[in-house]
């Protein structure tokens, strides 16, 4: 998921021809309190031009107790976005007004995405995945959430990892995807990759990126291997076999296969044709 500033329309423009599963049109924090208004307009207007192919299409709105957030909520509900991103999400009593607030706009038909950034939003994550079932993607802001913990960037993100951990166990409670967020040092490509690799072996659905050059990184990570693909048949034949021969259970390569097992390489050969599909639309 790659973030795009909206008060660029070159940005905008390039986000139509980037591999990348999601694009993030940015109205928040990184863009300029005298370009609020103007980003909303550039954005309103690249949605509307479509062209995005099948990258799906999600606003960050501004915090709604800001000058800026309740507008762009009205402005983006009925353009045809695919979802609608909504920061520092700290409670339920949140998620409700962003629901009511895009109801209102004309926007019920929505999905709606949010964003935990703050030790209470971790603390909150289960009262947050459950709040509804319009909730597709609970989003981390690590960024931020690191200033708040006091951690420092290490490699191993180990300031980070109870606090991913158990907003990915709360999404996964109540069926949510979850996408790790993103690495704010442009330079340290080899930590980028680290951080890819740590986020998808936590369980992470994606990761959320600043830039494109992070692109081929993030989606090697995420992208079933070769091999990865061929186990994952492996498995699902070896079960099969040993359920018709009367067993519940079967060896692949040394390790004790079950019925979870078979489940999860399912889910590999799935993202995996999806990913072609995706590729193949562009």
């Amino acid at each position: 998921m790659l973030y795009v500033p909206g008060c660029n329309m070159r940005y905008l423009n390039k986000a139509r021809t980037l591999r990348v599963d999601s694009v993030i049109l940015d109205l928040g924090d990184p863009i300029l309190v005298e370009k609020k208004v103007e980003s909303r307009k550039y954005v309103a207007e690249a949605v509307l031009a479509g062209g995005y192919g099948r990258r799906e299409v999600v606003v960050r709105v501004n915090d709604l107790d800001s000058p800026w957030g309740r507008e762009d909520v009205k402005a983006v509900a009925n353009i045809g976005v695919d979802a609608v991103l909504f920061p520092n999400i700290e409670s339920k009593g949140d998620v409700l007004e962003a629901l009511a607030l895009l109801d209102a706009s004309g926007g019920q038909h929505l999905p709606i995405m949010l964003m935990i950034e703050s030790p209470i939003g971790v603390l909150r994550a289960e009262e947050i995945a459950a709040a509804s079932e319009r909730i597709a993607c609970i989003v981390m802001a690590t960024s931020d959430l690191l200033n708040q913990l006091h951690g420092r960037r290490t490699p191993d993100r180990i300031a980070l990892i109870h606090s991913l951990s158990r907003v990915l166990l709360a999404g996964r409670a109540y069926d949510r995807a979850v996408v790790d967020g993103i690495s704010a040092d442009l330079k340290d490509m080899q930590s980028f990759e680290f951080a890819c690799r740590l986020g998808r072996d936590l369980g992470f659905d994606g990761k959320s990126l600043v830039h494109p050059f992070q692109l081929p990184y993030s989606n090697d990570a995420f992208t079933p291997k070769p091999h990865d693909l061929a186990a994952a048949l492996e498995v699902i034949d070896a079960l099969e076999r040993a359920n018709r021969e009367g067993r519940g259970t079967a060896v692949v390569n040394g390790r004790l296969i079950e019925g979870h097992h078979v489940k999860a390489a399912k889910r590999l050969l799935a993202l995996s044709d999806m990913i072609a599909k995706l590729e193949a639309g562009q």
